[in-house]
């Protein structure tokens, strides 16, 4: 039985601690210094608590020996912190991070160790670059890999048309943070909020626009395979314009403490989401220039008898699948690992990465 450390006891943690003690396959360890957040933790043989500060590397990789696998489920404020902690745990480590610099930090830190390190295991980055991968390999010459995700509410009430569905502080690095790319070839940055696009699936008129992290490694795997490729987030039609107001406008994106109280005091959480994921590949096979695409989306639903967001579902599914591909040999043991070195087919088939199939 594999013993885990899981930092963090959100919405995610919650939804993680749930799906991993649910096989009766590992045995967890839940750290988190908020107390409320750790009542909320399943209640069963395989899970224990455990209230800590972390602050140091050593500190926390002295509550790390023991166990094989570390998850973080907190802010990337902690990154490299629990990074650091776990490779002197001489533990495996995944995250969820969407931040850049982060996921370069891990990169140095997995450089020479003995042990995995595998960061951007959510939904975006996380399982929208394992099957732009995918597509992409089918393919003998690239010309565009187009990557677009949206966590959204099924019933929009307010003027953003937007609910809290995960953390504020990622929200706010997505919308304030450069944004890479590949353009004609080149590789480079562009900032949030631009290249505003409309586009229609299923009867429904979305929009999307760049924000940060979301292409994940990509950039490292495809640069000089690739003419374009882009990653942006899709929102209901005219959200994007208010939210460019209140980080340009009113300077609310050097503000970022401020932005986080406007959003969590004026915009409640909810349950009632969809997850849609949309990626369009296009180049040349058997010489005719050709597209596929991969559409799909994923709702709400009770799961071991606990009412779990679609977000909850996709991130905390993705970060458990490739645990499980970990555990089990499907991915490489040590060093960087990239989330698309995971074969689709072996996610998809998965018992975590099913409730993406």
């Amino acid at each position: 039985m594999k013993k885990i450390m899981l930092v963090g006891g959100g919405k995610i943690g919650v939804a993680i601690a749930g799906f991993l003690s649910s096989t009766g396959e590992y045995r967890l360890t839940v750290a988190d210094r908020d107390p409320a957040s750790l009542s909320r933790m399943p209640k069963n043989e395989f899970v224990e608590t455990r209230q800590i500060e972390i602050a140091d590397p050593k500190d926390f990789a002295r509550e790390a020996e023991g166990h094989d696998i570390v998850l973080m489920a907190t802010p990337y404020t902690l990154t490299a912190i629990i990074a650091e902690g776990a490779k002197r745990a001489g533990a495996h480590y995944l995250d969820l991070t969407e931040d850049v610099e982060s996921t370069r930090t891990i990169k140095r830190l997995a450089d020479g160790a003995n042990t995995a390190f595998i960061p951007q295991c959510g939904l975006a980055p996380g399982f929208i670059s394992i099957v732009a991968h995918d597509l992409a390999r089918k393919f003998d010459e690239l010309r565009d890999v187009q990557m677009r995700v949206g966590a959204l509410p099924v019933f929009p009430t307010n003027a953003l048309k937007y609910n809290l569905t995960w953390s504020t502080d990622g929200l706010i690095n997505e919308y304030c943070n450069p944004c890479e790319s590949i353009r004609d070839g080149r590789r480079g940055e562009v900032p949030a909020l631009e290249e505003l696009e409309q586009f229609s699936l299923d009867g429904t008129e979305y929009e999307a626009f760049n924000t940060s992290g979301g292409l994940g490694t990509l950039c490292d795997t495809l640069e000089g395979k690739v003419e374009n490729l882009n990653y942006k987030t899709v929102r209901y039609p005219g959200h994007r314009d208010i939210v460019k107001m209140l980080v340009r406008d009113l300077r609310l994106g050097i503000r970022r403490d401020v932005l986080k109280d406007v959003l969590e005091t004026a915009l409640p959480i909810t349950y009632q989401d969809v997850v849609l994921i949309f990626v369009t590949v296009s180049g040349m096979r058997d010489g005719r220039l050709t597209q596929e695409s991969y559409a799909k989306k994923i709702y709400s639903q009770t799961i071991h008898g606990q009412l779990m967001s679609a977000i909850q579902i996709t991130t905390a599914a993705g970060i458990c699948a490739m645990t499980d591909m970990l555990a089990t040999g499907k991915l490489p043991q040590k060093g960087f690992i990239r989330q698309e070195e995971a074969k689709l087919p072996d996610f998809l088939a998965n018992r975590f990465g099913r409730y993406y199939a």
